[in-house]
């Protein structure tokens, strides 16, 4: 065989031995979150800045939590980024997942036309729903089984009326938030928003959108978020080692600073809450 041919082989197989042993280094963390992270912004600046703090490539599936946490259950990620409190403690009781740690929180909200058909605005949650209810308004759920679907039942259940669920002025959307958001305003409808999303939204459309934040304030639309590392006693290939970085930094000074100053028209999305 040709001599030149021979050393152009052998260049070229050690720089796929370099390469290959570069790829095997590198460290790749997968996680699983909700839409309203990813919609806001916020993973975007998230995951460069803590791959430059511990050189781990943050990658990650939004979905809604119920989702995100069957991807646990499944084996199919290492850590999760959630907002469903209950949902999350079982998922933990269960041996699924460890360490888990409240990290950040926002608030939902109860957004519409500015015509407010229903009258809505400036009433508690519980009277706000029982009056789209009783004037048959439009109003978009999730439907999804994430975080805010679970807060969005959860509220019509406490309103006391009953639960909606085929009625025509009810549609599931069975899509992301900002998706919802969108749908809703189709509609001239209302529909219960994480106020970050709803922030990032408004600035999409420079700063005067057709649905307006009608409910807010109340205590029970508080929005918890947390971080839980995916168990490798039920899932032997989940890297809890980069798990924990991960966790440990989100909820240290430098990725609570980061939460901090994200903000979208000078308007904080999330508050950091780590103990």
């Amino acid at each position: 065989m040709n001599m030149w041919w021979l050393k152009s082989i052998r260049v070229v197989a050690v720089v796929m031995m370099f390469a290959g042993a570069a790829f095997a280094q590198e460290k790749v963390l997968l996680m699983a979150t909700t839409t309203s992270t990813e919609d806001t912004g916020l993973l975007n600046v998230l995951a460069p800045e803590f791959k430059k703090a511990s050189g781990i490539d943050l990658r990650w599936t939004a979905t809604g939590t119920g989702k995100a946490l069957k991807l646990g259950e499944n084996c199919d990620v290492d850590v999760l980024m959630v907002h469903a409190p209950d949902a999350e403690k079982k998922f933990v009781a269960d041996g699924f997942g460890i360490n888990r740690k409240e990290i950040m929180y926002n608030d939902f909200v109860i957004i519409g036309p500015a015509s407010d058909p229903a009258g809505v605005k400036g009433k508690s949650v519980k009277d706000a729903l029982l009056a789209v209810q009783n004037k048959k308004a439009n109003f978009v759920s999730r439907g999804d089984k994430s975080g805010t679907h679970m807060m969005e039942l959860d509220l019509w259940k406490v309103s006391g009326g009953p639960v909606p669920e085929k009625e025509a002025w009810y549609v599931q959307a069975g899509q992301g938030m900002m998706a919802t958001i969108t749908i809703a305003a189709e509609k001239s409808g209302y529909t219960l928003a994480d106020r970050g999303t709803y922030i990032k939204y408004e600035n999409n459309l420079g700063g005067n959108p057709p649905l307006k934040i009608l409910v807010e304030g109340d205590q029970t639309l508080l929005n918890q978020y947390s971080v839980i590392a995916v168990n490798p006693a039920k899932c032997s290939k989940a890297q809890l080692d980069l798990a924990t970085k991960f966790s440990n930094w989100i909820a240290g000074p430098e990725g609570q600073k980061v939460i901090r100053e994200f903000k979208v028209m000078g308007k904080p999305l999330f508050t950091p809450n780590a103990k």
